[in-house]
């Protein structure tokens, strides 16, 4: 198993990715295999991230899991075979302590973010937690999340950036939250979920995942540490979020770009 750096992860630009869900272990080794090539050409940290659980679909038979003892098994493979930081999501408080028995980083939904007993939950792990601001939230309401974590007396907390609901079925990226969410944490952005369409099917969501590589650069250019993406072989056979996910040949591109720019802001300043 490689080791990887826990803490801070934010030594280098780091690339949070992986399926949107835990389809099977088969499907996680074979993205994670592709993703680790990519962060090891360009010299970026990769944390794999996937969910074991999607409890907050549109529609009730939409998929959800494919158990959560089986969904965590998969992703213990992951962190066997590469050596992976693993970053999942928990969305009640009974969950937390199994879920840090598998993940380096513990990630708080966004429409969780607010969610005091959950954050401290996952704070008291010592694990990392990512907090992703809610679409409800405006950025400098996220310090008072992040203040709830650290007063547990975890200091391993960032925050995510997907999008602020904007009419019926569009999240919009107001760019100045990127700045701002800055001052109290280091800040990734979720390109992938910041194209979404919630509910824009009507039984199920939708996206516009050709903007993908717009928004990243656009994130890197303002300020980022870190890029979130969710990639699936088949993006449109996916059983979850496929329309706002990317082709793993994508990620590369994306992320060789990203760096660029993320380079050229830090030198600049």
């Amino acid at each position: 198993m490689k080791k990887k750096t826990l803490w801070p992860i934010f030594d280098k630009f780091v690339m949070i990715a992986g399926p949107c869900a835990v389809e099977s272990s088969e499907q996680l080794l074979d993205i994670a295999g592709k993703l680790d090539l990519i962060a090891g050409e360009l010299d970026i940290r990769l944390v794999f991230k996937a969910s074991y659980d999607k409890a907050n679909r549109t529609n009730i038979k939409s998929f959800r899991s494919i158990g959560m003892e089986n969904a965590i098994d998969a992703l213990r493979s992951v962190k066997d075979k590469y050596g992976l930081l693993i970053d999942t999501d928990v969305h009640e408080t009974k969950q937390v302590k199994k879920v840090a028995e598998i993940a380096d980083i513990i990630q708080i939904p966004a429409f969780l973010c607010r969610q005091t007993d959950l954050l401290t939950a996952a704070a008291e792990t010592g694990r990392i937690v990512n907090i992703k601001k809610g679409q409800f939230m405006a950025p400098e309401d996220m310090e008072y999340a992040v203040e709830k974590v650290r007063k547990t007396g975890n200091e391993k907390v960032f925050v995510t950036e997907r999008g602020s609901s904007f009419g019926y079925h569009n999240l919009v990226v107001d760019m100045r939250s990127l700045v701002i969410l800055k001052r109290f944490a280091p800040v990734v952005f979720d390109a992938t979920h910041s194209v979404q369409l919630p509910g824009g099917r009507g039984d199920s969501s939708g996206g516009r995942r050709e903007f993908v590589p717009a928004l990243s650069r656009a994130a890197a250019a303002v300020g980022i540490d870190g890029l979130f993406l969710e990639t699936h072989h088949a993006p449109d056979s996916a059983l979850s979020d496929g329309p706002n996910m990317v082709p793993p040949e994508q990620v590369k591109q994306i992320l060789a770009t990203v760096k660029t720019i993320h380079e050229l802001v830090n030198n600049t300043n």
